[in-house]
């Protein structure tokens, strides 16, 4: 009886003395690893300033009608309002001073300054454009024509880049005339990287303007 419960005790204090090895004898708290409800969380760029991390400005690249126009945007100027390029056309979609007396707008500099002015001068031109292009929108959307798709938002887009006549030249010659800016870009460049967005939205309108 004795052994027994000598071999019992033993057992205990062996078990009790293992067990106190996996636990401390005392929790230490350590605040920097902790967070308050109270506290306001938030993770930070090495620069508070979004003008450090031009990389960032990634234009909204879906099929509706404001992917389009930011796609355009990034395209034309990378989407800056200021932007005037050694040509002098200017602002976010970067116009011309003749285009832009075409749709209403004399004082260049109040466009350059209003992107209000910018975004309304963009929806009028594209208007007017597809006024002038609605037989070849009817006509060619769908088909090939030099390895590219033709869609009504590449037609669009292509217009606004070299003007609708240039557009009505490649695709009446079937992709055979290269017509182009001063800068080398195709409006078969510009048909293929602009083709399949949603601009049904657009009024054709040949006397659009920007109000």
């Amino acid at each position: 009886m004795i052994k027994k419960w000598f071999f019992y005790t033993s057992l205990i204090v062996i078990i009790a003395y293992l067990s106190s090895g996996f636990k401390p004898f005392e929790l230490q708290n350590h605040n920097w690893f902790q967070a308050n409800n109270n506290d306001e969380l938030s993770y930070l760029f090495p620069s508070k300033e979004q003008k450090d991390y031009p990389n960032l400005n990634v234009p909204f690249t879906a099929k509706f009608f404001i992917g389009f126009k930011e796609a355009v945007a990034f395209r034309e100027s990378q989407g800056k309002y200021k932007k005037i390029n050694t040509l002098g056309y200017m602002g976010k979609y970067q116009f011309g001073l003749e285009t832009l007396k075409t749709i209403g707008i004399e004082d260049s500099l109040s466009f350059l300054n209003s992107p209000k002015l910018q975004e309304k001068a963009f929806v009028a031109l594209l208007s007017k454009n597809k006024w002038e292009l609605e037989d070849e929108i009817e006509k060619f959307s769908g088909k090939i024509i030099s390895g590219v798709k033709v869609t009504e938002s590449g037609i669009l887009a292509a217009a606004h880049l070299g003007g609708a006549g240039s557009v009505k030249r490649f695709l009446n010659s079937n992709g055979a005339k290269k017509c182009k800016d001063n800068y080398g870009t195709s409006v078969k460049t510009y048909m293929r990287e602009f083709g399949g967005y949603e601009t049904s939205g657009i009024i054709a309108d040949n006397n659009a303007k920007v109000r």
